[in-house]
């Protein structure tokens, strides 16, 4: 069916933002060591994270095992969000000049702007409220519990935590590398900043987080992105009011900033994967439609083995996903892959 166009709106997007700060490696520095589950994939080997527990003070351990009980790292990214501190000193002050309820309203998580008055009334202590805000929750690992804690706990026990958890690890993590960590996250704000001009929202986020193709939805008017060393290589999603962001892990050039020659790893990834026959044929195919494993080792002759291997190199490379349960090539790839290669050559 043919279509007039008799609308000159274009289609909805988002507006992409980008904050760094210490005070943020901090937090996920407490959330990364206090996630069991998690640790063992970090780029720091478990040989750094053990030696570095070794270090603490026996506050700072009694601190941290609060907040693998409660996850109380939640609410220190939460509380980021809520006042804009460029130091350590200004955020404690702010947590503790925040009213009661406030506090706890703001620890609670963003659910989506029709839960707003749920979020409030949980935030008094309101039992029915943290019940129902549990059961719309329900299917988050740790949401129900958190909310529960945070409706229920006393509030100015919790400021009192969060302030020293944060100040203790400062002082013991962040402080002794001070400057090497400003500088990383500092150069890979600035060099994510400069692709803003050349690239849409959505290239921003896939390129600034490594493959994330994340599309406009509802209610969600900014994107923000956030740099972190700690977590390398997850990218970590959250929701606040109106905004979606991702702490993307810094990339390997950020690393090395006074060295202009050094690439993006994920730049090097793409190069390899293009640079071989079989996935270049792989490639071609699925820029024609979507496929299977079965329909690409049908088409290309070869084995299963063979195919998948070819299929974990380019989805490696951030080059290919999976739709549906078949393989697609990412949104914009090509387009993506010549603008980060003049970055590199420009920086």
């Amino acid at each position: 069916m043919e279509i007039l166009q008799a609308t000159s709106r274009k289609r909805e997007t988002y507006e992409v933002h980008f904050a760094y700060s210490t005070l943020w490696e901090c937090a996920l520095g407490i959330a990364a060591i206090t996630n069991s589950r998690i640790i063992s994939t970090l780029e720091k080997p478990a040989s750094y994270w053990k030696e570095l527990r070794t270090s603490f003070s026996e506050r700072l351990h009694l601190h941290l095992d609060y907040v693998e009980k409660n996850n109380t790292w939640k609410a220190l990214l939460q509380l980021l969000h809520y006042h804009e501190s460029n130091t350590l000193d200004e955020f404690c002050t702010s947590i503790h000049l925040l009213q009661d309820t406030t506090f706890k309203f703001t620890c609670l998580p963003y659910i989506g702007e029709k839960f707003q008055q749920l979020r409030e009334k949980a935030a008094t202590g309101e039992e029915q409220a943290i019940v129902e805000l549990k059961q719309i929750t329900s299917d988050n690992p740790f949401f129900p519990q958190y909310i529960e804690f945070i409706g229920k706990t006393d509030a100015q026990k919790l400021k009192a935590h969060l302030t020293e958890v944060m100040t203790l690890w400062y002082e013991a993590v962040i402080n002794p590398e001070l400057e090497r960590t400003s500088q990383i996250l500092k150069a890979d704000y600035e060099s994510k900043k400069r692709m803003k001009e050349k690239m849409s929202p959505e290239e921003l986020v896939q390129w600034a987080t490594g493959g994330v193709n994340y599309l406009p939805e509802p209610s969600i008017h900014q994107v923000l992105l956030i740099p972190q060393y700690v977590y390398r290589p997850w990218n970590i999603e959250a929701d606040i009011e109106g905004t979606k962001v991702f702490y993307y892990p810094v990339a390997n050039e950020s690393l090395s900033p006074n060295d202009k020659y050094m690439p993006n790893h994920f730049l090097i990834l793409k190069h390899k994967a293009l640079g071989e026959e079989v996935r270049l044929r792989i490639v071609k195919l699925l820029s024609e439609k979507n496929h299977s494993l079965q329909e690409l080792t049908e088409q290309l002759k070869m084995g299963k083995t063979t195919i998948h291997h070819h299929l974990k190199i380019l989805r490696a490379a951030k080059l290919v996903e999976i739709i549906e349960g078949k393989y697609a090539l990412k949104v914009n790839w090509s387009e993506l892959l010549f603008k980060e290669l003049e970055q590199y050559l420009e920086q």
